[in-house]
């Protein structure tokens, strides 16, 4: 693919898309990349404060001609431009439309089934990858269990994967979580196989694949587990990831199944983070959920900088094969997971594209893809490279 631009970052002046702006900055500086968005005074001010200087386009989210003319340019579009359900529908649309790759950092996975069904067919056929859920939602859940899979070479029959870390949170993803009130669709948020195939549901749901919300102790790893308020997403993508692994004949295991858990040190702290989620929840849903938003920070807000570069991220997984076996895995990230680290984790995903594309396609065709189905090991790679620790197999 010619293009003048490897890469455009859309949504350059949000919180995240200017950490996104400065992770390129910082560790690409031969790339040929861009930055766009809808205000021009922003995206100027972003592009001086660089060393690189990348130049600027103007391009609203509703504008399908401005968005067009971005796309051409371009190999990929990493998008940051969220609620993508609400400000990222045309620029999907152009980027299929001009045979251009996409990526973004949604955790709004109905919105991703909506475009399953309109572009991943016609994807397939013009050899597009469009991969949501390029962030903290899901890179660790999706590209952790792809990693058991690749490190141990047999079939899994179940992960269980524990999520912790140290950071904060910006207006755009609590705005995220109450749009998604609003969004209309046919699907329901709350089913379990919400990404997969009718065929794949009939021949896959089990009871193994449940969401669960109970408190416990676990053996494995000595500490107590919790729901995890991303479980309702990353789930789903790992479970995509299984019917397109098995479709591309690399299955993880014919009775594979996968759930999460937030990883705590005690009873106590596993109460209170479950009682929170639930207060959190009853409010999105609530009558008044556009009373309780206005208690939370307002989109282009987020944790300063000492937040930022303080925080981690960790993920260990627990692996029990067909045969019976039992393995930990360990992922560890530095940097506050859902803003510098997803900052990392979107641009590396949008480079496999960008910088690795044959390789990623010795194995897909193209489609509307997981990281892991999509990049994989590609991706695995660069993550290394970018000082994201990879562990294991440690036998249990």
């Amino acid at each position: 693919m010619n293009r003048e631009f490897d890469l455009i970052i859309y949504g350059a002046t949000g919180f995240t898309g200017k950490l996104a702006v400065e992770y390129i900055d910082n560790n690409y500086s031969d790339l040929k990349w861009a930055i766009a968005g809808r205000n021009s005074e922003k995206l100027n001010q972003i592009s001086n404060s660089t060393k690189s200087k990348p130049p600027i386009f103007i391009a609203s989210s509703d504008d399908g001609n401005s968005l067009s003319e971005v796309v051409k340019k371009t190999k990929v579009i990493a998008s940051l431009a969220g609620p993508f359900s609400k400000y990222s529908n045309e620029l999907v649309n152009q980027c299929y439309e001009n045979n251009t790759n996409y990526v973004d950092i949604t955790g709004e996975n109905i919105w991703v089934r909506d475009l399953i069904d309109r572009y991943h067919k016609g994807c397939e056929d013009k050899g597009i990858f469009i991969i949501p859920s390029c962030g903290y939602d899901s890179i660790p859940s999706d590209i952790g269990s792809f990693y058991c899979h690749m490190m141990l070479n047999e079939n899994i029959d179940h992960i269980d994967g524990y999520h912790t870390g140290k950071g904060g949170v910006s207006g755009g993803t609590i705005e995220s979580a109450f749009n998604m009130k609003n969004y209309k669709s046919s699907y329901k948020i709350g089913h379990p196989f919400l990404l997969n195939s009718k065929e794949f549901i009939k021949n896959n749901y089990n009871s193994k694949s449940k969401d669960k919300f109970s408190i416990k102790y676990i053996k494995d790893i000595k500490k107590y587990s919790a729901p995890f308020v991303m479980a309702i997403a990353n789930t789903r993508v790992v479970r995509r990831t299984a019917e397109l692994k098995q479709n591309n004949q690399t299955s993880y295991g014919p009775n594979f199944s996968y759930n999460e858990y937030m990883k705590t040190g005690s009873y106590l702290s596993a109460l209170i983070i479950t009682l929170g989620l639930g207060v959190l929840g009853l409010m999105i849903v609530s009558p008044i959920s556009n009373l309780f938003r206005k208690l939370f920070t307002k989109p282009g807000n987020g944790p300063d900088k000492k937040t930022r570069d303080e925080g981690w991220f960790e993920s260990i997984f627990v692996v029990k094969t067909e045969t019976g076996n039992k393995y930990k895995f360990r992922l560890f990230g530095d940097g506050d997971p859902g803003y510098k680290s997803t900052a990392k984790l979107i641009c590396e995903s949008a480079l496999c594209i960008a910088l690795n594309f044959d390789q990623i396609t010795k194995n897909n065709s193209g489609g509307v893809l997981t990281t892991a189905s999509g990049l994989g090991e590609t991706l695995v790679n660069r993550l290394k490279n970018a000082n994201i620790l990879f562990e294991g197999p440690h036998k249990i």
